[in-house]
């Protein structure tokens, strides 16, 4: 039977394994309501979506509003002005067909700029607090990579969720932000617990994270497949065994650590390329099969990683030490 978690102090009772709502953008809408339906039957009732990943939010929202006593909807939105935030909270609705929506979140909050933006008088909390107000959102939350600028939202008394990366080879800051999310009483909610799909052992990987104080993680799916085996993670028992803790650090030490963790060290480019833009878009296009539309939005950047001079000083900033120049050649020879 699927385990529960509470939600921090929004009091929510959600699955240990949620539903990511990135892959399936590429699965047709008959294709997407199978597996929503049977996500639900199986006890999965935390959904996360964004306003950006296209048609996901009306995919989702075409079961989950015949259902709605039985899901708890998530989404996001990167808009950092309230006039343009309770835009999308509207569109949100509107495309999924629901009157509210249990959490909505500022969506990638990156650097400084962006931080001061949402909170200043006409950001973008102002417009989540007047939705919550009159009802039409439940919860604020916020979601990020860089640890840094999420320590510092954690504190404000609004923001109830936080969702960030975590999986076996990124895990750096996280214990600082579980840390303060206890203190704070903040729901913790894990995306990329599978390293972008990285990991062969998904059940291993997912149930590695539930090892530690989060109240959901949201491994994005798009097949049945999938579905079934993410699941299995929210009903075995945790720990991880002995053996199961070997199989899993065999895998990670294969891995390495040639991951692009979005700490964002490497910026500025003087060629104006943004790096970990270029990485998140390879890693779609390899790992979740969406080909079309990672090439679409790389082409779209302002600078593209052919215009990489080799200069070398992002590597030299990179506190990771990934050998970026190369991963900027073979991701501009894929997304080309």
């Amino acid at each position: 039977m699927m385990r529960y978690r509470v939600l921090g102090r929004t009091g929510l009772q959600v699955s240990v394994i949620g539903f990511g709502g990135i892959p399936i953008q590429r699965v047709s809408a008959a294709e997407a309501g199978l597996i929503v339906h049977r996500a639900l039957d199986l006890g999965i009732n935390f959904f996360d979506t964004a306003r950006g990943y296209t048609d996901s939010e009306a995919k989702l929202g075409s079961v989950l509003r015949k259902r709605r006593n039985e899901a708890i909807i998530a989404t996001k939105s990167m808009a950092r002005t309230a006039g343009d935030m309770a835009s999308d909270i509207r569109t949100s609705l509107k495309a999924m067909g629901v009157d509210y929506i249990d959490l909505y979140q500022m969506h990638n909050i990156k650097h400084k700029a962006a931080l001061e933006k949402v909170l200043s008088p006409g950001g973008a909390l102002d417009a989540l607090q007047q939705a919550k107000e009159a009802g039409l959102i439940g919860h604020i939350g916020v979601t990020g990579h860089i640890k840094e600028f999420l320590l510092k939202i954690l504190r404000i008394p609004e923001i109830e969720t936080v969702q960030f990366p975590f999986n076996p080879v990124e895990s750096n800051g996280v214990r600082e932000l579980l840390d303060l999310s206890g203190q704070t009483e903040t729901g913790v909610i894990i995306m990329k617990p599978l390293a972008g799909g990285a990991f062969s052992n998904a059940g291993l990987a997912l149930r590695f994270v539930l090892e530690h104080p989060v109240s959901t993680v949201i491994p994005g799916m798009d097949s049945l497949k999938q579905l079934e085996e993410n699941v299995k993670a929210g009903l075995d028992p945790l720990p991880l065994s002995a053996q199961e803790r070997r199989v899993l650090d065999e895998e990670t030490g294969r891995l390495g650590t040639a991951f692009c963790r979005r700490c964002e060290y490497c910026r500025p480019c003087r060629q104006g390329i943004d790096i970990p833009s270029v990485f998140l878009l390879d890693g779609y296009y390899r790992r979740y099969n969406l080909q079309e539309w990672a090439r679409e939005r790389y082409h779209g950047l302002k600078a593209t990683a052919d215009q990489c001079v080799g200069c070398g000083e992002c590597e030299e900033r990179c506190p990771y030490n990934l050998p970026i120049r190369e991963m900027l050649a073979e991701a501009s020879g894929r997304l080309a």
